[in-house]
């Protein structure tokens, strides 16, 4: 379980360049990167660790300055894919890009394999949207991850068919994506009737485990009353 940093599957992005330069200027300019890892930090979104790579001097005249540069916990909201686009995207407020803020330090990444090849959908402000699966960050270890109701995992999206949001990277809870994969099942419409659960389970939680403590003390080797 990482702490300070995770590996990621590594992707291709533009990053706005006003992140770099503290929100004073460059407002509507891109360098080109590639993501490499993530940090989670309670309370924030979700911020990545970029290489630039200098490639939006390619076949131009500029300088390449940015080259083989990196920076730390870059705000998703700083990220645009690499996906060619007939413009930028508008940028996103926060809390459109990930409606809940990490709930750990603690976390994991990974690629849920049998939803990659699948096309998704992202809810964006009451509006679903087809998008890109990346991966998966869950936490840990945290009053908030760990509760039964609270818990949310960040599903690492690009949105491709968004109108003006088309290419920002987003990060949303199972409650606000949808896979889809006519080979494997047929799509559901409408919300689901679900119920976030409050309940936690464990072997001692039920009644009858004070009635008798047999039950969960018996193994392979206990003899029955009719062996005996």
């Amino acid at each position: 379980m990482a702490y300070l940093q995770s590996n990621i599957p590594h992707f291709k992005c533009w990053v706005r360049k006003e992140y770099t330069h503290n929100h004073q200027k460059y407002h509507g300019e891109f360098i080109h990167a590639m993501a490499i890892a993530v940090t989670s930090i309670p309370c924030r979104s979700l911020s990545f660790q970029v290489i630039f790579t200098g490639a939006e001097t390619y076949d131009t005249d500029e300088t390449n300055v940015h080259g083989g540069a990196m920076w730390a916990r870059m705000p998703i909201t700083g990220l645009v894919g690499d996906t060619p686009l007939e413009q930028w995207p508008t940028p996103m407020p926060t809390w459109a890009a990930q409606p809940w803020d990490c709930s750990s330090r603690d976390h994991a990444v990974y690629v849920l394999d049998r939803a990659t090849p699948c096309p998704w959908f992202a809810k964006i402000d009451g509006e679903l949207y087809p998008a890109k699966y990346y991966f998966t960050v869950d936490y840990t270890d945290s009053e908030i991850a760990d509760d039964p109701a609270q818990h949310k995992q960040s599903h690492v999206l690009e949105l491709l068919d968004a109108g003006e949001w088309t290419g920002n990277i987003v990060a949303l809870p199972n409650n606000r994506v949808r896979v889809t994969h006519p080979a494997w099942f047929e799509v559901g419409e409408g919300a689901p009737d679900f119920r976030p659960s409050q309940w936690t389970h464990y072997s001692k939680s039920d009644l009858d485990y004070t009635l008798d403590v047999n039950q969960v003390f018996d193994n392979l080797y206990r003899e029955t009353e009719d062996e005996e």
